[in-house]
């Protein structure tokens, strides 16, 4: 493997004229530069981006911190991350850090170690004094942290008081939510838009609320304990694995989907196609948030102006099988 002295020797220049040309960093003349690149060529010389990192202080890296892998939503998210950091060059290292705040605190200081350029938070459990101390550019996605930080997001609430809507009139009467975790932004925001939705209906006080913390068996077991102590005519999960958790308890109950009981998701994930029945839900354009996180965090990077600070997509109702059914009340 040739290296930097070969390149050097080849070209007929110092090995700093050599650095200089890799980092774009002082003068060179054009002559000159042309031989050193000839002889990169000629050599197969390819640099140690390990070095020159240490160097520039910068790796063409980014870090993208998620919170539970498992979630078909993530993927589908880093799939765009992905796809618009290789346009510009950028390698992405992924961290799922569990929904745990110390794992997610452990990696970031690996990615500082590692001299990355930026960084995608999907996470909401930093403290914005905590977020400020890193000292690269951030962007986050899905939940919202600080309004310092440049955010792409969808309309959760919106997004809540549509799929409550849309159980009412299909003819539910007694509807749940199965609320994610407390702690997390969007979950809050879902939760909020059922109470009001429930309110604006005459429903304020028919209001049941299970916890599933965006976990299919924590959703599918609270679900089942719930029909034991309720008359429940209606389901909107606060996200599609809960939905899914929610149809295998009704199921296994000996319940029917949608003439018993609808159920309905958030976020669109392409698992709710694949049930029996299929899950209506709320869609979120998963892809173009992420990739419009992408884009703005290599904006950042680049030094470039933002047109705008923080994005809020609109989402879409989509009614498949689990609430295609009209009842009397």
């Amino acid at each position: 493997m040739a290296t930097i002295r070969d390149v050097a020797k080849r070209a007929g220049v110092s090995v700093a004229t050599v650095s200089r040309v890799l980092n774009q960093n002082g003068y060179v003349n054009e002559e000159t530069e042309k031989r050193v690149r000839q002889a990169m060529e000629e050599l197969n010389y390819k640099p140690n981006e390990v070095a020159r990192a240490l160097f520039k202080k910068t790796s063409k890296t980014v870090g993208l911190i998620v919170p539970d892998i498992t979630n078909p939503f993530f993927p589908e998210l880093v799939r765009a991350v992905e796809d618009v950091m290789n346009i510009y060059d950028y390698t992405v290292i992924l961290c799922n850090s569990d929904e745990k705040a110390e794992k997610e605190r452990e990696y970031i200081e690996v990615l500082k170690q590692k001299y990355v350029d930026g960084v995608i938070l999907t996470t909401n459990q930093f403290a914005p004094e905590e977020v400020e101390e890193w000292d690269v550019p951030i962007v986050v996605l899905d939940r919202p942290l600080h309004e310092r930080y440049p955010s792409v997001v969808a309309d959760n609430y919106e997004g809540a008081r549509l799929a409550t809507r849309h159980l009412y009139e299909v003819g539910c009467r007694r509807i749940a939510h199965i609320q994610g975790p407390t702690h997390v932004v969007n979950a809050i925001e879902r939760f909020r838009g059922y109470q009001d939705e429930m309110k604006a209906l005459g429903l304020g006080d028919r209001q049941l609320v299970i916890q599933g913390n965006y976990q299919l068996k924590q959703a599918k077991e609270a679900v089942m304990a719930a029909l034991a102590d309720h008359e429940i005519d209606g389901i909107f999960a606060g996200n599609d694995v809960m939905a899914v958790g929610a149809l295998k308890a009704v199921q296994q109950c000996g319940l029917r989907v949608p003439e018993d009981i609808a159920i309905i998701g958030y976020d669109g994930i392409p698992l709710t196609e694949m049930t029996t029945p299929e899950l209506s839900t709320v869609s979120q354009p998963i892809y173009e948030m992420g990739a419009m996180a992408a884009r703005i965090l290599i904006k950042q990077i680049e030094g470039k102006p933002l047109e705008k600070f923080h994005y809020q997509l609109p989402v879409q109702l989509i009614v498949r099988q689990s609430t295609s059914r009209r009842r009397s009340t």
